[in-house]
């Protein structure tokens, strides 16, 4: 009964999502890297970079939803959730232009950062496939900053946190602020890496990551303490607390 509810969830999820990208495409702000604007050899290397981690993120849910049936609507549901929030612009005054939260700190948290990356990966290729938001060549400079350091980041900072006793808002809110951290200053890097020289870049990704310190640190926070609250067999499930922690 309770995979019938997941799946349901997933549909209507998919249905929204499928809403959002057909009215909302046009006016997307895409703070992924767009398609042509790495070197060829740059969008190689990053794209090998991230192969293996996908590869990871594969056999990782194999394994996992081999042993529990319900882990794949699970993921299926997350990757909704992953995928709308990163296609949502979000104006930033003190840069002047648009960005968005990138939902990987969630899904790290909740799923582990191997799927976590199978998720972002598959986010972004639909991104680019079907709302030019990011691009087919740079997809894996996109997986290694989106992917692989904000859903590590976001992963270890709540671990560390917690193993320190934090409480879960603060350690969801730490998760989420790092993960786009992460996620933005790898971008720059890349950037400047793949384009030669940083001057153009560093400043408006300084004024993004000082004004997005609220917002994804909120909504990750308030996803995991609501989860606490009205399912926290979900979270002793995915080991994101222990029984007795549950209680």
């Amino acid at each position: 009964m309770k995979i019938k509810s997941l799946k349901l969830k997933v549909f209507i999820l998919s249905l929204f999502t499928v809403h959002c990208s057909l009215f909302t495409a046009s006016d997307a702000h895409a703070m992924h890297i767009s398609e042509g604007i790495l070197p060829f050899n740059w969008a190689l290397l990053w794209s090998l970079v991230a192969v293996p981690f996908v590869a990871w993120g594969l056999y990782k849910l194999k394994k996992l939803s081999s042993i529990d049936l319900s882990f794949k609507p699970l993921v299926g549901l997350m990757a909704a959730v992953v995928f709308i929030i990163s296609c949502m612009p979000i104006p930033v005054p003190t840069a002047g232009t648009c960005s968005h939260p990138c939902g990987t700190g969630i899904s790290a948290i909740l799923l582990g950062p191997a799927i976590s990356v199978l998720i972002s990966s598959v986010a972004l290729l639909i991104q680019a496939l079907f709302l030019a938001h990011g691009g087919l060549t740079t997809w894996g400079a996109n997986i290694v900053s989106m992917g692989i350091m904000g859903s590590f980041a976001g992963y270890l900072t709540f671990r560390g946190l917690r193993a320190l006793k934090a409480n879960l808002w603060i350690a969801g809110f730490m998760a989420g602020l790092f993960a786009d951290w992460a996620t933005y200053l790898t971008t720059s890097v890349e950037l400047a890496s793949g384009i030669k020289g940083d001057s153009q870049f560093l400043p408006l990704f300084w004024k993004i990551l000082i004004a997005f310190i609220p917002i994804e640190g909120a909504m990750t926070a308030g996803m995991v303490v609501l989860l606490y609250k009205k399912r926290p067999d979900l979270l002793v499930k995915m080991k994101v607390l222990k029984p007795e922690e549950a209680l």
